[in-house]
């Protein structure tokens, strides 16, 4: 630990009434920085030393954190650092998107202990709620096999699925997954598994990810643009996840634009569902990611000719998350294969001028984030997570999430 080493940490608070905040900043900042001292907690989070010695002591005692190796700092007395336990805690993530479903079991601190995937069966949820119970059932399985604890120690499930939510859909919609939006899921999965649920939609839960163990990490304004079938905004604000009255911010693919004269959706037109059909690939192929990844690799004509209409748009949404919200970054994110993500990354420069345009910038206006088809579903996997031990606050004034 370098003492001259900023660490990023939310402030804390020494009235009473407070202990459950109090706990969540310092697990946030052991997450943030890594391994800190008690003095370090002390000074980053603004708390009484007493404060943080109680605190550190119960999440001992809990679990959730461990001391490691006194460490000696010139001629002081050497204090002794604390890191998150992985294995305190761990939660079930669960991707539902048109034709696959994946299921995945995180640690504490991010890490992927299991997954698996199936195929959802064309007729919705009468039979697809079956596959996903069963899948579900699985990871459990594979992680008690994996951590005795795990059972004991599991927060809760997250699950994701395309949106938006509570809005009327015809259904023959291929954007909106009309019969699963009219699915009690919520109520289904938490009868099945005796977990409790929480549904947010794929680029809120992608942004999740992000802000966990990826390119967000540590930020506390940042916007994540979720590139899939559709196009959705996952917003990172104040250190926390944007989910809007109905949990539906973020929704830009719905956008309307009126280049051409007639006004079409952004999804429509710079999403991988307007790829599929540009290539002529059945978006329910199971080796679908592989073909358009490879078709970019070898700079593929139609893939070209895709990315010089697609990143039009895709400017122009960077520009307009830019200026209404102001963020540290935006992060390119979602299920795009990797190979194409980063042609669309390079095709989008030069973005056009913004009030993002600023002198001695550490951080770049848009950037590369996660490109792996589980990203939604370990996303998912981390809201339980950050629900149950992140600052935010709605647990200062309860006390718990």
């Amino acid at each position: 630990m370098n003492e001259a080493r900023p660490i990023r940490a939310k402030a804390g608070t020494n009235h009473e009434g407070t202990s459950a905040h109090n706990r969540r900043v310092m697990m946030d900042a052991l997450r943030v920085n890594g391994a800190l001292s008690r003095a370090d907690l002390a000074r980053a989070t603004k708390l009484t030393k007493q404060t943080v010695s109680n605190i550190i002591d119960e999440l001992e005692q809990e679990g959730l954190v461990t001391a490691q190796e006194a460490v000696r700092k010139g001629r002081g007395q050497p204090s002794t650092p604390y890191r998150l336990v992985p294995e305190g805690a761990f939660a079930i993530g669960l991707q539902i998107d048109r034709h696959i479903t994946r299921a995945i079991a995180v640690d504490l601190v991010g890490n992927i202990r299991t997954r698996a995937e199936a195929n959802l069966p064309p007729d919705g949820p009468s039979r697809g709620a079956t596959v996903i119970l069963e899948l579900i059932e699985k990871v459990r399985r594979d992680l008690a096999g994996l951590v005795a604890q795990s059972e004991r120690r599991l927060v809760g499930l997250g699950a994701a699925m395309p949106g938006p939510f509570g809005i009327e859909a015809t259904g023959d919609d291929p954007w909106m997954m009309a019969a699963w939006q009219k699915f009690p899921l919520l109520e289904t999965l938490a009868a099945g598994t005796g977990l409790g649920v929480r549904l947010q939609n794929d680029a809120a839960a992608c942004a999740t990810a992000e802000r966990m163990v990826g390119a967000a990490h540590g930020l506390d304004h940042a916007v994540c643009l979720y590139l899939g079938y559709g196009i959705g905004a996952g917003l990172i604000l104040g250190g926390e996840l944007y989910s809007g009255a109905n949990g539906n911010a973020g929704e830009i693919g719905m956008a309307l634009l009126s280049a051409s004269g007639s006004p079409t959706p952004l999804e429509h037109r710079a999403s991988l569902a307007s790829l599929y059909q540009h290539l002529a690939i059945d978006p329910a192929d199971p080796g679908v990611y592989a073909m358009v990844n490879e078709l970019a690799l070898k700079n593929d004509a139609r893939i070209q000719s895709w990315i010089e209409e697609a990143v039009m748009d895709l400017r122009w949404s960077v520009h307009l998350i830019e200026s209404i919200f102001d963020p540290q970054t935006v992060i390119l994110c979602g299920g795009a294969p990797e190979a194409l993500a980063r042609r669309l990354i390079e095709a989008m420069h030069p973005l056009p001028p913004s009030i993002a345009d600023r002198r001695g910038r550490v951080i770049p206006r848009f950037q590369l984030g996660m490109t792996d088809p589980w990203a939604v579903a370990l996303g998912a996997a981390a809201d339980p997570i950050s629900r149950a031990f992140d600052p935010s606050f709605a647990a200062i004034l309860k006390g718990s999430l």
